[in-house]
């Protein structure tokens, strides 16, 4: 069984071929980017026949996209597109919807009742799962909806306190996101400390970033709610803040209500507090390394905010055993690691500063003697839904 598996951005398109039934084995992976742009990239990589290529080319649409991946995958991974079962995707959120779904019309349909409080994500998804309807009519597509992995948080941490009959007549309440890797890192926690009575904060951080508590493998609580745009701040999102601020800015600062949307969906988190030096926080490490006041405030509040949850879901599930990093950021930053973790040993919490400078990936970087294990985890979105994929398959095959 071949399932492909495709993450969808907004100018971007990243596949990986799985053969899942021999030991889900990776035949192929690659992408495409700058999607809409004058200029445009792709990359391949054929496992089988160990083909790697880089090549400049135009995509005015993702269809363009991923009409080229088709090519490359039938010129030496498959032979035909009857060999690919389905095509998976990472699907972020829908109305009413949750789980793992056949991308019907009406799933479709539920996706855009949401593009308001996922915008970023959920109209390139909708068309870009339409435009692979049209080039494989005859492949299932599969959505693996982001928020399944927080559907059974108790009411106390996905109810908002707001009038009850607003938030059931539209929906409204904290849903969560980042599920396929939180997922991932939890249960590679668990086979790792041979338990499932486990309690630990899995904190995947990159452009877009949520902690979640996990109590015994079930999501108790996470940092973004009915939206993206809530928990730490993000590369160019603004994470937690006081809503009155948006209302102060319309009425008394003269901004409309556009271009407070803008500013915080796109100028703000790590981007904004730079002072706009970057919204990718490499960058903006160097800048503080220079001297530049704002880029070392950026980063500070970053850890600050990360640091605020882990202590928040150790006391909401009375203790942790484990503190697990994922996503860009958390498997590479050495300081918004140390800085996170810095001042949590009342909680048991140790890092190793020698181990912390270059984990490898799976790696136990918490000092000797440390009540609480801390890992550095190489995050695996695209196998989670692959196999939710496969099983979804197999359900309707019986």
């Amino acid at each position: 069984m071949n399932i492909l598996i495709c993450n969808v951005g907004s100018t971007s398109l990243k596949y990986q071929l799985f053969d899942m039934r021999a030991g889900e084995k990776v035949l192929a992976a690659g992408g495409a980017e700058r999607v809409g742009q004058a200029k445009g990239l792709f990359y391949h990589r054929g496992m089988r026949t160990g083909e790697r290529l880089q090549l400049e080319a135009t995509f005015p649409t993702h269809k363009e996209a991923i009409s080229m991946m088709l090519e490359y995958l039938l010129a030496g991974c498959v032979r035909s597109l009857k060999e690919i079962s389905c095509v998976g995707f990472k699907v972020v959120h829908a109305k009413g919807v949750t789980g793992v779904q056949y991308l019907t019309d009406d799933v479709l349909q539920a996706m855009a009742d949401f593009n308001s409080v996922a915008p970023a994500h959920n109209p390139p998804y909708i068309a870009a799962i339409r435009q692979f309807r049209e080039l494989m009519p005859n492949t299932p597509m599969i959505g693996s909806f982001e928020t399944a992995f927080h559907a059974n948080m108790p009411p106390e941490a996905h109810l908002y306190p707001i009038p009850v009959e607003i938030s059931e007549k539209h929906a409204i309440r904290r849903y969560g996101f980042h599920g396929a890797s939180l997922e991932y890192l939890s249960t590679w926690t668990a086979r790792e400390m041979g338990r499932e009575d486990l309690k630990l904060v899995c904190c995947h951080l990159g452009g877009s970033g949520s902690l979640c508590a996990v109590k015994n493998g079930v999501s108790i609580d996470t940092t973004m709610g009915m939206g993206l745009q809530c928990g730490v701040l993000q590369n160019n999102r603004i994470g937690d803040m006081d809503p009155y601020i948006i209302f102060h800015l319309v009425e008394e600062c003269g901004m409309s209500l556009q271009e407070v949307k803008t500013m915080l969906q796109t100028k703000s988190g790590l981007y904004g507090m730079s002072g706009g030096v970057s919204n990718d926080l490499r960058d903006i490490q160097e800048a503080a390394e220079k001297g530049d006041v704002n880029c070392r405030n950026a980063i500070n509040a970053y850890a600050y905010g990360i640091k605020k949850y882990i202590g928040a879901y150790t006391a909401a599930m009375g203790g942790v055993d484990a503190v697990v990093f994922g996503g860009g950021i958390g498997r590479r930053s050495i300081q918004v690691r140390r800085r996170a973790l810095a001042g949590l040993e009342c909680f048991g919490i140790e890092l190793d500063e020698e181990k912390n400078l270059d984990p490898k990936g799976g790696e136990d970087i918490s000092k000797e003697g440390s009540r609480v294990r801390i890992y550095v985890v190489d995050t695996n979105e695209e196998i989670i839904v692959a196999r939710k994929a496969k099983a979804l398959l197999e359900k309707g095959a019986k």
